[in-house]
């Protein structure tokens, strides 16, 4: 693991692509997992204005069978069918990973919690798929999640599919109850503030909500949990997008942990899914942390600080290989 400054030997990386296929059946796949917010969004517009009373009695009453419903049902079927999707979501993206030490992360892996923090979150942080058990691509065992925005489970059709995808909300509880039984996830630390700091003018530029994200690197300090940095290239540039900006805004994205916009992706379908850009997920060392019985202010600095470079260090090993030379990573 990275004590202070890791080196690096790229013959040891463990590279992994699968060939694109953006056809219609991964299309489809895709449409089924990220295309949903369009879908309910359709729904919902059509139960309103078009709808006779029949039809949306239907749509209205699924729609709060649903919510009613355990995130997880129907159980077993649920996640078979999460498990397709997610391996034509592999061909969607043709996605490419590189996984940089093995070796340690299979080692922490048997006695560990991994907290793998995955930057950018941009429009929609779906790079964070290559994480799940399925696709048997990072160490981390067969009970890996990844933790999400918990809006997402308030809305019906959505909280189901992220279940079977293996999606979990972002909430201490579920962070500590994770780390205390050495279950490993993956998450965005910059979150929905990241969103908020896409700037259309200024492509070239990465920004990364980091410098005030601390708490879970207090939580890694209380558990002892390593902390691998992560980054997802070709996410930028998958939607296009438009929000309103302001204070307001910001705070009520805030409050309600998504922000308010409206963005299109392939053949410029609103709310659609993505352009299918080739993804390229590439994983560093893991940062070792110490478990503190106190965890002080100044080693929660320390450790921001070192997987905030090594985040950095991670970029730049690979931005020119994967054709970002002339972006930016920029912390906020």
């Amino acid at each position: 693991g990275v004590k202070n400054g890791s080196s690096v030997d790229s013959s040891k990386w463990r590279v992994n692509e699968t060939p694109q296929d953006c056809g219609l059946i991964p299309s489809i796949a895709v449409s089924l997992w990220l295309g949903w917010n369009g879908i309910v969004l359709c729904l919902v517009l059509y139960a309103i204005i078009l709808a006779n009373s029949l039809h949306r009695t239907v749509i209205f009453g699924l729609m709060t069978l649903s919510l009613l419903l355990p995130p997880d049902f129907p159980g077993k079927a649920g996640h078979k069918f999460g498990d397709w999707i997610m391996l034509k979501a592999e061909q969607y993206f043709g996605l490419k990973t590189i996984i940089e030490d093995e070796e340690g992360l299979l080692k922490y892996s048997e006695e560990k919690a991994i907290i793998y923090a995955f930057s950018p979150h941009d429009m929609l942080p779906f790079g964070v798929f290559a994480f799940n058990p399925i696709l048997n691509r990072v160490p981390g065992g067969s009970t890996m999640h990844c933790l999400m925005t918990s809006a997402i489970f308030n809305i019906p059709f959505l909280k189901h599919v992220y279940t079977w995808v293996k999606a979990k909300p972002v909430d201490k509880k579920t962070f500590m109850g994770r780390l205390h039984k050495n279950k490993s996830f993956t998450f965005c630390p910059g979150g929905v503030q990241e969103v908020i700091l896409l700037d259309p003018q200024k492509p070239d530029d990465l920004v990364l909500f980091l410098q005030n994200r601390k708490g879970f690197i207090k939580l890694a300090l209380s558990t002892g949990s390593p902390i691998v940095p992560v980054f997802g290239f070709n996410l930028d540039g998958t939607f296009g997008y438009w929000f309103p900006k302001g204070a307001l805004i910001e705070k009520l994205s805030r409050m309600i942990g998504f922000l308010p916009m409206i963005y299109w992706g392939r053949f410029g379908i609103p709310f659609g899914i993505p352009h299918p850009k080739k993804l390229t997920i590439v994983v560093g060392s893991p940062i070792d942390v110490p478990k503190m019985d106190e965890v002080t202010k100044e080693k929660i600095d320390e450790y921001h600080q070192l997987f905030v470079d090594e985040l950095i260090k991670l970029f730049e090993r690979h931005k020119h290989s994967e054709g970002y030379g002339n972006k930016r990573l920029k912390i906020a």
